[in-house]
C-alpha cells in the first residue's frame, strides 16, 4: 500500500511501499544440497501404525488403568454419571468384561472415570494403542494423529538466515499429495466391480439398471445444489469409510 501526506510546509512526504515476505531461498543446485550432519538420510515417509492384533480396546484400556474399589462420589467427567454408579454407556456398549459399575484410575496423572467410558472415548479415537487424560491431556503410550500419507524431505543448503550468517540453513518439504490415496482406492474397487452394481435407480425409478454401490462420487463441480459436490470437508472420510465397508482399505494397497 502507497499513499501520499501533506507535511506542515505543504511538501509532499512519500509512504513506501511495506516490503513483502520472502518466503523462498535463492535457487540451489542439486550439487548444493547436503544432507543434515547427525540426521540419517533426507527422507521420511508417512509409517501408519498398526495396533498389534492380541491388542483389543479392552486390553488398551487395562493397560493404562488401575481399578478402584471404593470410588469417590464424583463425576465422571466423560459421561458426567457419577463415579458410584454405573457409566452413561451402559447399553450401548457390551465389552466382555468390562462391567458398566467398573471405575479405574489412570496411573500418572491418578484420574477416574468408567472403565466403559474410556472405552467409548477410545473406540471414538485414532484406536492407536494409546489413551489420553480428557481432563488434563496427559498420554499414555505412543499418540499417534490421522495424518494422510505423504513424504518428509530434509537437506542443508548454502544460504544462511538473518542472524545466522556463519550458519547454512535446513530446510524441510512436505509433501502430502491431495486426493491421491482415495483415487488409489477407487482404482481398487472399480477393479473388483464394486464401483457400480444392478439395481433400482433413486432418481428415475427404473430397475434393473446401473446404480451407484454405496461408494459416493462428487458429480457436481461448480456448486452443491445436490448434495453431490464440495464444500464438503468430511467426504474423503466418508468416501475411505464406504470404501473400508466394501473390503477396501490401505492395507490392500500393500498386498
Amino acid at each position: 500500500m502507497t499513499g501520499i501526506l501533506m507535511c506542515a510546509a505543504g511538501l509532499p512526504v512519500c509512504l513506501t511501499r511495506a516490503p513483502k515476505p520472502i518466503l523462498h531461498p535463492p535457487p540451489v543446485s542439486k550439487s548444493d544440497i547436503k544432507p543434515v550432519p547427525g540426521v540419517n538420510g533426507i527422507c521420511r515417509k508417512t509409517k501408519k501404525k498398526q495396533l498389534k492384533k492380541s491388542k483389543t480396546p479392552e486390553d488398551v484400556v487395562r493397560r493404562y488403568i488401575q481399578k478402584v474399589k471404593n470410588p469417590p462420589d464424583e463425576d465422571c467427567t466423560i459421561c458426567m454419571e457419577r463415579l458410584v454408579t454405573s457409566s452413561g454407556y451402559e447399553g450401548v456398549l457390551s465389552p466382555r468384561g468390562i462391567k458398566p459399575e467398573l471405575v479405574g484410575k489412570l496411573g500418572k496423572c491418578g484420574h477416574m472415570y468408567h472403565l466403559l467410558c474410556l472405552l467409548a472415548m477410545y473406540n471414538n479415537g485414532n484406536k492407536d494403542g494409546s489413551l489420553q487424560c480428557p481432563t488434563c491431556k496427559a498420554i499414555y503410550g505412543e499418540k499417534t494423529g490421522t495424518q494422510p500419507p505423504g513424504k518428509m524431505e530434509f537437506h542443508l543448503i548454502p544460504h544462511s538466515l538473518p542472524g545466522y550468517t556463519d550458519s547454512k540453513t535446513i530446510r524441510i518439504v512436505y509433501d502430502i499429495p491431495t486426493g491421491i490415496q482415495v483415487l488409489k482406492l477407487l482404482i481398487v474397487a472399480w477393479d473388483r466391480r464394486l464401483i457400480f452394481t444392478i439395481g433400482t435407480s433413486n432418481t428415475t425409478g427404473e430397475s434393473d439398471t446401473v446404480v451407484w454401490n454405496e461408494i459416493h462420487h462428487k458429480t457436481e463441480f461448480g456448486s452443491n445444489l445436490t448434495g453431490h459436490g464440495y464444500p464438503d470437508p468430511n467426504y474423503l472420510d466418508n468416501v475411505l469409510a464406504e470404501l473400508l465397508a466394501q473390503g477396501v482399505s490401505e492395507a490392500t494397497l500393500k498386498d
